[in-house]
């Protein structure tokens, strides 16, 4: 996008250039407009499930922002003319139980025929200036808390391939459907450093977007992580995304591995997630707290 060339609008405080989770635009009240889009094919086999997950992964950047989401609209590609139009429902049903979870109403959106099936929403929240959360702010002798699980990209292949079981299927949608709302709510309440939402690019790669922006380093300590079940035995077989691979690759010369970790160890720690969850920069003291 850099090569991009675009009028300098001094409303926006948050845009292209700033790798960050959503769009920030001061309004002429001194308010902040938050907002972000995001949509992607479907992740799990059932309808409604695909589209509550799609949904909580769009409101995911407004969480991680610390704003308050006001209302979404869909974005739905659909093969209207291959697939029966109860799928079509069921997605749409998911985002809408999902965004009224989250205290909003779907408004509107945009729908085309599309050969595969895509659907997310475009999310408008708000927050005042002092409240915004960025990603650029880490400070030294910080603590990093991350809220859910990793693992999501491997299963997701697993899925596709057949070979997940019951529990793993369960447990990763279930993260997935998670909405980051209560995370938010503590982070906003006890105050923050600096926040993400570890999505596409994995645990590294979000994180070293944090660490670029915010000027600091950071220290894993692996033995710490929580990952979904059977995700190592998945990974140890080959099951592994590309995207997944491709992280790896991307930020493997921005990161010192101990030697005790494997191969696998850095897939894992590299695996796109899908609505993963909120990585947090915050002082020692408030981290016992959180």
């Amino acid at each position: 996008m850099g090569k991009l060339k675009s009028k300098k609008d001094e409303r926006i405080l948050i845009g292209y250039d700033d790798q960050d989770d959503a769009a920030v635009v001061r309004l002429n009240d001194g308010r902040l407009l938050v907002q972000t889009v995001d949509f992607f094919t479907p992740i799990d086999d059932d309808p409604y499930t695909f589209g509550q997950i799609a949904a909580a992964n769009s409101l995911s950047d407004i969480y991680a922002m610390g704003a308050i989401p006001l209302f979404a609209l869909n974005i739905i590609g659909f093969p209207i003319n291959i697939l029966p139009k109860s799928d079509l429902s069921k997605i749409l049903q998911g985002g809408i139980d999902k965004a009224q979870e989250a205290g909003i109403s779907i408004v509107g959106g945009h729908s085309i025929d599309d050969p595969e099936p895509k659907y997310g929403l475009v999310v408008t929240g708000e927050i005042s200036e002092d409240k915004l959360i960025t990603n650029s702010n880490a400070q030294p002798g910080n603590k990093l808390i991350l809220t859910k699980p990793l693992g999501t990209g491997i299963i997701a292949t697993a899925v596709k391939r057949g070979i997940a079981s019951r529990t793993a299927m369960t447990r990763s949608a279930e993260s997935m459907a998670t909405l980051n709302k209560f995370a938010a709510e503590v982070m906003t309440e006890i105050g923050v450093n600096a926040a993400t939402d570890v999505t596409g690019f994995g645990l590294l790669g979000h994180l070293s977007e944090m660490c670029e922006a915010s000027g600091v380093s950071a220290k894993i300590d692996y033995s710490t992580l929580s990952f979904l079940p059977s995700v190592k035995e998945l990974a140890e077989k080959g099951i592994v995304p590309g995207g997944t691979k491709r992280n790896l690759k991307f930020v493997k010369n921005k990161v010192q591995f101990g030697e005790h970790l494997t191969d696998i160890d850095k897939l894992l720690l590299a695996d796109a997630q899908t609505s993963g969850g909120l990585l947090i920069s915050l002082s020692a003291e408030k981290a016992e707290t959180y």
